[in-house]
């Protein structure tokens, strides 16, 4: 079987010209002297390291195509035709009560002082990346309409073109930190958070007393690794100026913008950008629990972990000590990669699949559970954007798991959306949704619920969060739909009963049964009475 197909992929715009490619090498079996293009092998002879990224940088999400072998498709949701778990205290189970709009798919996480969202999704690491800071709005607008929360990511204030610093090198201002805390608070209704994620360079910076100082924010998160994918470039800078000044910011900066042989190829245009890269941490239990200690007295009332497709051991560590520290969440981010702003390479062939990785968490907090250690709420990332793998993500890591972090998944639809708002605006709209209509309220089918309740407000709201509304409102009733189905009528009661396996593999990696097995006691049971 062959899970992925190396040496040309359309995130690299590369490709294959002939017909027939070695399954290791991805190479073409029959390869030319004289060819005029494209493989990565090819591409990267002359123009090197920029091949190690999806493009064009910045102006798209790439998503990794390497096919694993089990993944969550290799499960099944089980449907009942009897009970209701999960109604109202007093409510009689009925066809007249159990009614799939009556499925409640709240959601809340933290370690005491809990945190509500009205779906169980929430956005991924918008941070220093071109794609986040141009979107903003739109995401973080949608979030809070939404009523789900949204990740402020690493290096926002690090690459802030307007950043001050003080003589010890803390931060004094941050314009762009204080732009999208402002657009998130003018429409946060209660439900969900703004929570700012800090690595290593963050850290240095001061942004954890830049944003508790200026703008009291409760929750803040840490970070193992840096960049999507432990390694990555996250951004690419366009300037020999801008590089050299996040260089002299302490950041590395790829290749050297100080080398004058670097600076030379610059202006020759040979060297047409450079890469912003962070530093990689090193985890140990003593400095990690100092740390929080040191953001609880900074002022935050929760502290929350963001991990990635580690090791086995990564992973322990992740929940032994999360538990220790009485962390409010912990979200697990597998493999494969997205968004884009990791190496290729990096995105498909490092770390643990999401459905491996979520096993192994499983087995891990139940060890914990075991020995009477409460583990902190767990959310689960990479590769999620359908209201069927939200349930099956929830099922198979309950009761741990509360709920599902998505990163392209929630970023299409506002970059959707604020495309049509721009289409709209030149009178360009394509066919393909003209069809449905040429005004806003036409296309969009929640517009007019939004500007019944924001009324004035509505002008403020940009058609991306519109959209990221409208996403959300879909994969709410398609939850609803699921949950009844399997007579959840709260999230809460969803279990991993709830599931059945349909390979032997899938099961034995996850401990689901596999489909001729689950229920076959009861069944057989009804068959000898």
């Amino acid at each position: 079987m062959n899970l992925r197909q190396p040496n040309a992929d359309d995130a690299t715009r590369t490709f294959n010209r002939s017909k027939n490619v070695v399954p290791m090498s991805g190479i073409c079996s029959r390869c030319i002297d004289g060819c005029v293009g494209g493989c990565e092998i090819w591409l990267s002879s002359f123009r090197g390291r920029e091949v190690l990224y999806p493009g064009p940088f910045g102006e798209m999400t790439a998503g990794a195509d390497k096919n694993y072998p089990v993944d969550y498709s290799h499960l099944n949701i089980q449907g009942y035709a009897q009970g209701a778990k999960g109604l109202p205290e007093g409510v009689e189970a009925n066809s007249e009560t159990a009614l799939f709009p009556n499925v409640k798919t709240e959601t809340e996480y933290g370690w005491d002082k809990k945190v509500k969202m009205r779906i169980p999704i929430f956005t991924g690491a918008l941070g220093s990346t071109e794609i986040a800071r141009v979107n903003w709005e739109h995401f973080a607008i949608g979030a809070a309409i939404s009523g789900i929360t949204i990740v402020c990511g690493e290096n926002v204030c690090g690459i802030d073109p307007e950043l001050v610093l003080d003589a010890k090198g803390k931060i004094t201002k941050s314009p762009e930190m204080d732009r999208r805390v402002e657009i998130y608070k003018k429409f946060h209704e209660g439900y969900g958070e703004l929570l700012v994620q800090i690595n290593v360079e963050d850290t240095g910076f001061g942004v954890a007393e830049y944003i508790s100082a200026k703008h009291n924010l409760e929750t803040i998160e840490l970070k193992w690794g840096q960049g999507a994918k432990c390694i990555g470039g996250e951004i690419k800078v366009k300037t020999l100026d801008r590089a050299i000044e996040l260089k002299k910011r302490g950041y590395i900066v790829a290749p050297d913008p100080s080398v004058p042989d670097h600076q030379k190829a610059f202006e020759d245009g040979a060297l047409k950008e450079f890469e912003r890269h962070s530093r990689v941490g090193f985890v140990t239990r003593d400095a990690f629990l100092q740390e929080v200690d040191r953001l609880r007295d900074i002022g935050f009332k929760r502290i929350t972990l963001k991990t990635g497709a580690y090791s086995a051991v990564e992973l322990a560590m992740a929940l032994r000590y999360g538990a220790e520290a009485k962390l409010d969440l912990i979200t697990i981010d597998g493999a494969p990669g997205g968004t884009g702003m990791s190496p290729w390479p990096m995105m498909n062939e490092w770390g643990i699949p999401t459905f491996y990785l979520q096993s192994l968490a499983y087995d891990f907090c139940e060890k914990l559970s075991g020995r009477g250690i409460r583990v902190p709420d767990i959310a689960i990332a990479g590769g999620f954007s359908s209201e069927d793998g939200v349930f099956k993500a929830i099922a198979m890591g309950g009761p741990y798991i509360k709920a599902v972090c998505m990163g392209r998944g929630l970023m299409i639809p506002g970059m959707v959306g604020k495309n049509i708002e721009k289409w709209l605006q030149e009178d360009k709209l394509p066919r393909s949704i003209s069809k449905y209509g040429s005004k806003v309220n036409e296309i969009f089918v929640t517009y007019q619920e939004l500007k019944d309740k924001y009324r004035g407000d509505m002008k403020q709201i940009p058609l991306g969060a519109v959209a990221i509304y409208t996403f959300s409102q879909k994969l709410k009733l398609g939850l609803q739909q699921l949950m009844a189905g399997s007579r959840n009528f709260n999230l809460s009661t969803i279990s991993r009963n709830d599931l059945m396996a349909l390979t032997q593999e899938a099961s034995k990696i996850s401990g689901i049964p596999y489909v001729m097995d689950a229920y076959s006691e009861e069944a057989n049971k009804i068959l000898e009475e």
